[in-house]
């Protein structure tokens, strides 16, 4: 039995689509277990860019089975639109795609009610606006509609009307905005099912199933463990858990049927949207990041903010995850730096913390201590023996100072800019 989990560490955009498009030569099933189309996963093969919202990335690779699991809220208009534009640049995925009949659909108020909701917060979240909060607020408030609800006309009827007496008033008392009738809701739903009920099953049963007949599973997660809604900067998080725990949750695997947890992280830190970021850097540094680094969200273009490598954020995903590997991105953004700092903990006034805080992030002091950069160009090494002495001696501190080791290293955009250290 042989699963992999690939779990972001940081704030999200640490380039797991690229790595996970490199695990996927080895694995047989491809799943993505939470988050909804908030998220943007960027692959670039044989020279094409390709942007990935809901179906996962692994699905360029001829052959790989892609499933989208229980945990994640689905957009249907953009899953349809996905769908399409794959297929119109060569890939027919309607016989690779799984899709769980568990999953929780978005439904049009849902992204009324996200933005209705940020024009009214006093202290902005940073949302995308595309319904993936109010969508899981439904799940727990059992509200939701579900996948599998398309199939039964009468109980969907049911469901709606259900929902649209809560939601209805809530547009109209609170937002001032205009509801919905169950027409438009089925029409919706209607158009999803005829393009898509081949695809629909019981993902747990599958997966369960896939694993006992020995084939390799790649579990793939949206954003990353410092917007996990438990473990992350609260309130600055996305509305599920993009943790290990995500993990298990938004497919129906156990603890037990996974054997590998691979973080990914770039080589330096960004984040998009609003929250604490102690290692950001405002000044001439971060802005020489966010523009080799081309850091603009693939979701939204917001342009990311930039700092240094932290290694106390990279601690605290280590603990919660249990990582067994770090891939670290990017390494070649850092190119031409002179200086490169690294966060290696925190204080508050001349208190060193000695954990990664749930609160008070906003308040604390980073520690930096700085190595020497490297001016080479990096993008068409191959090994770890041909990156320069300081790249080697930068790669060698983070392993050191997280006593965990780096298995992947990224130096480019490209499929082929990647090697096993």
């Amino acid at each position: 039995m042989t699963c992999t989990a690939i779990i972001g560490t940081q704030w999200g955009d640490e380039g797991k689509a690229k790595i996970i498009d490199y695990y996927t030569q080895d694995a047989d099933i491809i799943v993505r277990y939470q988050g909804g189309a908030n998220a943007g996963h960027t692959v670039v093969a044989e020279g094409n860019k390709y942007i990935f919202h809901l179906i996962p990335s692994g699905i360029l690779h001829k052959g790989k089975i892609c499933v989208i699991g229980n945990g994640v809220v689905i957009d249907t208009t953009k899953l349809i639109e996905e769908i399409d534009l794959l297929k119109d640049q060569g890939y027919d995925i309607s016989e690779r795609l799984i899709i769980s009949d568990s999953a929780h659909l978005i439904i049009p108020y849902h992204k009324d009610i996200d933005e209705g909701m940020e024009n009214l917060r006093s202290q902005k979240i940073g949302t995308t606006k595309r319904g993936i909060g109010p969508c899981y607020s439904d799940k727990c408030l059992r509200l939701g509609l579900r996948v599998g609800d398309i199939f039964d006309r009468e109980y969907l009827i049911t469901r709606i009307k259900g929902a649209l007496a809560f939601k209805n008033r809530q547009l109209e008392r609170v937002y001032s905005k205009s509801g919905y009738k169950i027409d438009e809701i089925i029409d919706m739903l209607d158009k999803f099912r005829e393009r898509t009920h081949s695809m629909i099953t019981n993902t747990q049963n599958y997966l369960h199933n896939s694993l006992e007949k020995g084939k390799r599973v790649l579990l793939e997660g949206a954003q990353g463990n410092a917007l996990d809604i438990d473990h992350g900067t609260y309130p600055f998080v996305t509305s599920s858990n993009s943790s290990i725990g995500g993990a298990l949750i938004g497919t129906g695997l156990n603890p037990f049927c996974i054997t590998d947890v691979v973080g990914i992280a770039k080589a330096y830190t960004t984040r998009v949207g609003e929250g604490p970021f102690p290692s950001e850097d405002k000044g001439e540094d971060g802005d020489l990041l966010r523009e080799k680094g081309a850091e603009f969200g693939a979701t939204t273009g917001r342009p990311r903010r930039c700092g240094w490598f932290d290694v106390e954020l990279l601690k605290h995903a280590k603990r919660i995850n249990g990582l067994t590997s770090l891939a670290l991105t990017k390494m070649d953004v850092l190119a031409g730096v002179e200086k490169i700092k690294i966060a290696v903990g925190y204080k508050v006034g001349n208190r060193r913390l000695e954990y990664f805080p749930s609160k008070m992030l906003d308040r604390v002091d980073p520690i930096y201590e700085e190595l020497n950069g490297w001016n080479e160009d990096i993008s068409s090494c191959k090994s770890f023996k041909s990156l320069p002495e300081n790249a080697r001696r930068y790669i060698n501190f983070i392993e050191n100072s997280l006593s965990l080791k780096v298995s992947i290293i990224s130096v480019g955009a490209e499929r082929e800019s990647t090697f096993v250290k």
